[in-house]
């Protein structure tokens, strides 16, 4: 690795310890992040070995890095055709789906007040009809806004017998939580469709204009990313109330964990941080994939916008799913979480034939920066 690289990377690796207690809420992909501000400019020599580092965020697909590559003619001509006719249709209709789940979450909350235990704001403490309302319309608008953006059709594969989700035997647990690989945005669209979980999400999704409400019904456990307060202890014992709550009663929500804690290319499996394993309850593992030809649907190294317009303009998306059996931890797994966590880790890099990989957040902020750097000087 030469010196320009090795001084980016350190620059980049100090940076997040030099005020533990300063909240981060950088968006990954902005060029003016105190890292790239800081580093010293990168070579296209350099990118490429810190790509071999960071090969869990690396893109493939024919749009290239950071969705910004040269494209040949005929790919331009059929980018060309969607942008004139899929895109606004898509656009429109999705918008549609998303303003009538909205209305469907405005009228069963009217005149109920929402739960504001443990700083948190939501309404999965709701039963009865408006309970009902809110979980099948949101399953069946979940699936309708994939299909609209071309996810046709979504092969399943169920490994368990039944996951532990409706099952009569005595011997079986309802999993307090699922545990999913995480590639794309496009992630919660499918549990949503499927199980409609309850997730864990910025705090800032919570003021959003109709997303906000939205995920509130779902019962979402807002956090402040990377914030090293005692903020963080408190959100990480709701998410094992939660749990353990949706262990033992099966009207609770269960809660949908992405250990990983960032997205990757799909190929990877990132360590797991533990949060989802304290409660010593069972977890349900998924693995997702997104199988592609021209534009990959995961959300790695390129911007929103750019990934939402490419995603529309794509005429065909797929989706694959495998559901495995409902782990079950050993004693000696429920007395040391991290020990959980690294064995479901294990099992789903294996079912799912994922490269294991030691690298986290932070590389890949150095990896956004310094993308950012190389394309700026362009």
């Amino acid at each position: 690795m030469g010196t320009e690289l090795k001084d980016f990377v350190k620059d980049g690796l100090d940076e997040p310890h030099r005020d533990e207690s300063r909240k981060d809420e950088r968006p990954l992909l902005k060029s003016d992040s105190s890292v790239s501000a800081s580093a010293t400019p990168v070579s296209s020599e350099s990118i490429e070995e810190l790509e071999k580092k960071c090969s869990a965020y690396v893109r493939k697909d024919v749009y290239g890095t950071m969705g910004r590559g040269e494209l040949p003619l005929k790919e331009k001509g059929l980018l060309g055709i969607a942008l004139a006719t899929l895109l606004p249709i898509r656009l429109i209709v999705g918008f549609a789906i998303l303003l009538c789940y909205y209305f469907v979450c405005r009228f069963c909350t009217l005149f109920s007040a929402p739960n504001r235990e443990d700083e948190q704001e939501d309404y999965a403490h709701m039963v009865g009809w408006r309970r009902t309302a809110i979980v099948q319309s949101g399953r069946f608008l979940s699936r309708a806004l994939l299909f609209t953006l071309g996810f046709y059709w979504i092969n399943v594969e169920d490994r368990g017998s039944n996951n532990g989700l409706s099952s009569s035997s005595e011997e079986s647990e309802r999993p307090g939580a699922i545990i999913s690989n995480h590639i794309s945005y496009l992630d919660i669209l499918y549990h949503m469709s499927s199980f409609f979980p309850s997730f864990v999400a910025k705090r800032s999704v919570a003021r959003l204009p109709l997303v906000g409400l939205m995920s509130k019904c779902l019962g979402c456990v807002f956090v402040q990313r990377e914030s090293r307060t005692s903020d963080f202890k408190g959100v990480s014992g709701v998410v094992t109330e939660r749990v353990e709550a949706a262990h033992e009663s099966k009207t609770a929500p269960m809660m949908m964990l992405f250990p990983e804690g960032t997205t990757t290319n799909g190929e990877y499996l990132l360590p797991f941080k533990t949060g989802a394993f304290l409660s010593k309850a069972p977890v349900l593992p998924v693995l997702l994939r997104y199988p592609y030809q021209r534009f990959s649907p995961a959300w790695d190294t390129i911007s929103g916008v750019r990934h939402v317009v490419l995603l529309l303009c794509q005429f065909v998306n797929h989706m694959e799913v495998i559901r495995l059996p409902v782990y079950y931890p050993s004693d000696e797994e429920k007395e040391d979480p991290k020990l959980y966590a690294s064995n479901v880790r294990k099992l789903m890099a294996n079912e799912g034939n994922l490269l294991m990989s030691d690298i986290g957040l932070a590389e890949k902020r150095i990896y956004h920066a310094a993308l950012n750097g190389l394309f700026s000087r362009r």
